[in-house]
C-alpha cells in the first residue's frame, strides 16, 4: 500500500496523459473541415453505410445483421464518440437492421428515417421498442425529402423511393433509395431495391438526378437487382457489393456480374476490402485506407 501511495500521483498524471491523447485525437478527426466520409462497413452478409460531413454530422444507413455493426463502425468514427445524428432503415430486414438495437444501447440516435412498412421478426420489434424509449424522431420516408447534412458545404440526401404508400410492398421492393451530393461528387444508396422499385425511379427521376459516381449495388449483388438500363443510368464510376464471402445466397450472382463487366464498371466487395471508405471534397471521390 504504501508503495501504491508512492507512485499515485505519476499513475494520475499518466492517467491525464492518456485522457488528453484521447481528447486530441477526437478533435483531430473532427478538425477535417474540408472532406466529407462515406464508409461501407463490413458487417457480413448485410449493409451498414456510415456518413460523416465535414461539419461532423453523421448518418448511418442500415445496421447490418448482427453486432458486427459496433466493431466495424468504432474504426471509422471519432474515437470515444457515442452519438449518432439520424439513422435510416432502408427495410426492416434482419440483414437490415440487426444491429440497430444493440446501437441504440451503446449510441445516442437523434432520429430515424423508416420506410413505413412494419417488420414482423422479433428484431423489427425490439428495435420500435427501443425507439419509443429512447424518444428517437421518426420520419417516414417519401420521394423528395430533402436532408441537409452541411447547410455550408451544401450537402445533403435526397429521398428518391418510396414514392407511394409501400405498406403492401414485398420487402426488399419498399427499400429507400437516397442519393448523397456534395459538390460535384454524388453517391447512391439502394438498400435491397429490386428491378421493380428502380424501374418507377426511372420513371419519376432524370439522368442527371441518376448519374452517381458510387452505386451501393442493391440486394447485395443479387441478380434481381440492377438491371443494365438502371446501370446505364447512374453510370458509376465505381460500384460497392456489401456482402458475406460464401453466402447462401450466392451473391454477387454471376449475371450481376456479367452486367458490370459489359459496361465496364469496376467495383469492390466488402467482404474482400473490409471497411471501404471514400473520402470527398466535393471535386474528387478517393479511396482511403484504415
Amino acid at each position: 500500500m504504501k508503495h501504491f501511495k508512492r507512485y499515485l500521483p505519476y499513475i494520475l498524471i499518466f492517467a491525464l496523459f492518456l485522457i488528453a491523447i484521447a481528447i486530441g485525437l477526437s478533435l483531430y478527426t473532427h478538425s477535417d473541415e474540408k472532406y466529407m466520409k462515406v464508409a461501407f462497413l463490413d458487417v457480413g452478409q448485410g449493409d451498414a453505410i456510415y456518413i460523416e460531413a465535414p461539419n461532423g454530422r453523421q448518418v448511418l444507413i442500415d445496421g447490418g445483421p448482427d453486432a458486427k455493426l459496433l466493431s466495424s463502425l468504432a474504426r471509422v468514427m471519432p474515437f470515444a464518440d457515442r452519438s449518432i445524428d439520424m439513422i435510416i432503415a432502408t427495410h426492416p430486414d434482419q440483414d437490415h437492421i440487426g444491429g440497430f438495437p444493440l446501437l441504440l444501447d451503446n449510441y445516442k440516435v437523434t432520429s430515424i428515417i423508416e420506410n413505413g412498412t412494419i417488420g414482423t421478426s422479433l428484431v423489427s420489434a425490439s428495435l420500435e421498442e427501443k425507439i419509443q424509449k429512447n424518444k428517437i424522431n421518426k420520419i417516414i420516408a417519401h420521394r423528395g425529402q430533402h436532408i441537409i447534412l452541411d447547410d455550408k458545404k451544401n450537402i445533403y440526401i435526397d429521398i428518391l423511393f418510396p414514392d407511394r404508400d409501400v405498406t403492401n410492398l414485398e420487402s426488399n421492393d419498399a427499400s429507400i433509395v437516397g442519393k448523397l451530393v456534395y459538390g460535384d461528387n454524388s453517391f447512391m444508396f439502394t438498400g435491397d431495391a429490386s428491378l421493380y422499385s428502380e424501374n418507377l425511379i426511372e420513371w419519376n427521376e432524370n439522368e442527371n438526378t441518376l448519374h452517381s459516381d458510387v452505386l451501393k449495388l442493391g440486394h447485395h449483388g443479387s441478380r434481381t437487382s440492377s438491371s443494365l438500363l438502371w446501370l446505364e443510368k447512374i453510370n458509376p464510376s465505381i460500384a460497392i457489393i456489401s456482402v458475406d464471402k460464401n453466402n447462401k445466397y450466392g451473391h454477387p450472382h454471376q449475371e450481376l456480374l456479367d452486367r458490370l463487366s459489359k459496361l465496364k464498371i469496376p467495383f469492390l466487395t466488402t467482404y474482400e476490402k473490409g471497411n471501404i471508405i471514400f473520402k470527398s471534397d466535393g471535386v474528387k471521390v478517393v479511396t482511403q485506407d484504415y
